[in-house]
Parts: structure tokens; C-alpha cells; sequence
């Protein structure tokens, strides 16, 4: 059966007895309207390529009209012209994965070799953001345009964490294109919201407050945690996570595991007096593998942000975080003249631009040093 189809003729076909009948259009060959013995009608379009006859189904009726179904398969006769098989990019398509699925290969393949917190951080984006956002879109339907959109939003209200979030988009992509889901990274070309970095350090006087509101404060197990991340420097998940084992009391040496370490790689710690002092100290009352032993029976402390909020009040600190430990540590050390690659070996830096950032502290220390040398050559002047 042909005829011109038309709205007013798909309206008005009758359903067969049994299976299904096909009326093609009697000008766009190909082009063709089938109906069930349900009643159910969609547009189809028969063509052959590579000698081989297909039937590709555009669409059911009504989400589809006569006019837009006839457009679309003038759109997909002239792809066939070209020598492209309508039928086969869309079985490919439906075997592409989706977001969702390259979340879940990234958890499963890459998330386990990068650090704990790292391991949070991520798990924490790719449940807020990225699977709500995309989680049924088709790797290969993210754009440039859609990962700047979202860099924009996110940097509205918080523009370290969108160049955080921005990378790690990239490195899902990159692993994409190595998996062969994709074959290009949309996140190429970004460009991230400046960063500088702090230089908040604690003077002599805060830290005096500090010292004191940690001597008052009622946990002393966070206490003594916050005690270790000034008295070494260390990042606040390298003393959270720290085991005794890792401890060598009598040599006076912390042993970080590459495990748990930013440069994935072991580092020695040389611990001060009063770093052995305070971890004696705890040796003698802990129980178990924890220096900080959590609420939840073999785990350790969890996070310790509104404990340090509280203490801040209480030694009346502003705008210090628990990482400006970390940098007064190093402020210390180049105030008192050691030079970079020192500080830099203490902190675990494996660059030296990385410490760089404590340079105009050495200045003092420097000055001192000139002024010893100006002394001797005044001393010789006057003989």
C-alpha cells in the first residue's frame, strides 16, 4: 500500500487483524508509516547499504507528527548518500557508556591508588555533582561548553573547589579516552580560577593562646593531634591516620608510608624533644594500632574541624586553619635560618617551588648572618 503521508492519513489508517502493516510514502522512498494490530503506529525508513537492506525506526506516533518524521528521514537518506549507516550509529551509541558508568570504572580502577582524604573528596563530587548533573548523559555528549558551564556555576560560590572539581573531570576524561569510551577530553582548555597561596602563620603570641586553650581543653586526645601537627609539620590526615608502628620512639624517627603521604612515596620524619616527649607520653596510656583511636571500634579520629572551631574561640585566633599549622611549622624553621631544601625535606615537598613560598622568611636569618660579618670587619677596622 502507498500513498502521501500525511497527519490526516496516519489518523485514519486501521489497524490489521494480526501483526503489523507498513503504508509507504509515495514521494520519499523508503519513508513509511507502520501499524500494529494494537493500534500502535511509528514512522520507519527502509534503505539499503553496503547490500544490505535496514529498517530503521524514527519514531512513534504522535510524540512524532507526519511532518517532523518525513524532515527526519530526508535528514537520514541524505547521512545514507554520504555511505553512513543510520542503523549502526545508533546501536553504537546505545553501547556507548554513560557518566555514570565512567564513575563507577574510575571508583573501581583509579580511586584506590590515590590517598584516603583524596579518595573522599572525590567520592564527595561524584555523588554532589557529577552523577546528579550528568549521570545519564553519554560520555561522549559532555562538551567543552558543558564542563565550563559547570566551572562557572560551582566557581560562583567557591572557586578553589571548581578548579578542584575541574580537575578531577579531567582526569576522568583522560581515562576515558585511554579506555576507549571517548575519544577526546572535553575538559581541555579550561581555564581555572586563580589561586594564591597563604601565607597565615601563627605569631609567637597566638601561639602562646593556642598553647594555652589546648592545656584547657576538654578532649585532649584532639588536643594532643593538634599538638603532633605543629610540633611536625604534618598534613592533618597523615596524624589523623598515623599506627604506632610507624613510630621509632627510641631513634626519634616518624616513618610515613607512601600510602598515606601526598608524593606517594615513604617519608622520615626526624621528631623533635618535645615531639618524642608528647608521643611518650601518649605510648604509655593508648590501646591499639591508633595514636588517635576514632568513636567507631577500629577506626581512627575522623575529622576534628569543629574542635579546632572551638578552640580557636577559645584562644581567640581568627582566620587560622588547621593547615596554617603546617606553615607556621615551616615559618619557624626559616626564621630560625634553615634554608629550603631543609624545610622542604621536613615537609615532604618533592619541588622546590612548593617551599619557595617561605623564602622572605630566610631574610632575618640572612640579615643576622651579614651583621655577624660586619661586626668582624668593624672589630678589624678599629685595630
Amino acid at each position: 500500500m502507498a500513498a502521501r503521508i500525511t497527519e490526516t492519513l496516519v489518523k485514519s489508517l486501521p489497524s490489521p487483524e494480526r501483526g503489523n502493516r507498513i503504508t509507504y510514502d509515495t514521494e520519499l522512498k523508503g519513508f513509511g508509516v507502520r501499524i500494529t494490530a494494537a493500534g500502535a503506529k511509528s514512522f520507519i525508513l527502509n534503505y539499503r547499504i553496503a547490500g544490505r537492506e535496514r529498517r530503521y525506526t524514527i519514531g512513534s506516533y504522535p510524540e512524532w507528527s507526519a511532518t517532523a518524521a518525513r524532515k527526519e528521514a530526508e535528514g537520514l537518506k541524505r547521512q545514507i548518500d554520504r555511505g553512513e549507516d543510520p542503523m549502526a550509529k545508533r546501536s553504537e551509541e546505545r553501547e556507548t557508556a554513560t557518566i555514570a558508568e565512567l564513575c563507577a570504572l574510575y571508583e573501581e580502577r583509579h580511586l584506590p591508588k590515590k590517598r584516603p582524604n583524596s579518595q573522599r573528596d572525590d567520592r564527595v563530587f561524584i555523588r554532589n555533582v557529577i552523577l546528579p548533573r550528568w549521570g545519564r548523559e553519554k560520555v561522549t555528549a559532555i562538551r567543552h561548553t558543558d564542563i565550563e558551564a559547570l566551572h562557572r556555576e560551582v566557581s560562583a560560590r567557591a572557586p578553589y573547589r571548581a578548579n578542584r572539581l575541574v580537575a578531577l573531570l579531567s582526569k576522568m576524561f583522560s581515562l576515558a579516552v585511554k579506555w576507549e569510551l571517548t575519544k577526546e577530553n572535553p575538559v581541555t582548555g579550561i581555564e581555572r580560577n586563580p589561586e594564591r597561596m597563604r601565607t597565615r602563620y601563627l605569631s609567637a603570641d597566638e601561639l602562646q593562646r593556642l598553647q594555652e586553650a589546648l592545656d584547657l581543653y576538654p578532649n585532649q586526645q584532639v588536643a594532643n593531634a593538634i599538638r603532633l601537627l605543629l610540633l611536625t609539620g604534618s598534613r592533618r590526615m597523615e596524624v589523623l591516620s598515623a599506627t604506632w608502628d610507624q613510630f621509632n620512639l627510641k631513634a626519634g624517627i616518624w616513618i610515613k608510608p607512601a600510602a598515606s603521604v601526598k608524593q606517594a612515596r615513604e617519608h622520615r620524619v626526624p621528631l623533635s624533644a618535645a615531639a618524642l616527649e608528647l608521643l611518650t607520653n601518649m605510648k604509655g596510656s593508648s590501646q591499639g594500632r591508633w595514636l588517635f583511636p576514632g568513636k567507631v571500634a577500629g577506626k581512627p579520629l575522623g575529622d576534628i574541624k569543629k574542635a579546632w572551631a572551638s578552640i580557636c574561640r577559645q584562644a581567640g585566633l581568627e582566620d587560622i586553619r588547621l593547615h596554617d599549622l603546617r606553615h607556621s611549622f615551616a615559618s619557624y624553621l626559616a626564621s630560625a635560618g634553615h634554608s629550603l631544601p631543609v624545610i622542604g625535606a621536613l615537609l615532604g615537598h618533592t619541588q622546590a617551588q612548593t617551599t619557595h613560598r617561605y623564602a622572605h622568611l630566610l631574610d632575618e636569618a640572612l640579615r643576622g648572618a651579614t651583621d655577624q660579618v660586619g661586626m668582624l670587619w668593624e672589630r678589624r677596622g678599629a685595630s
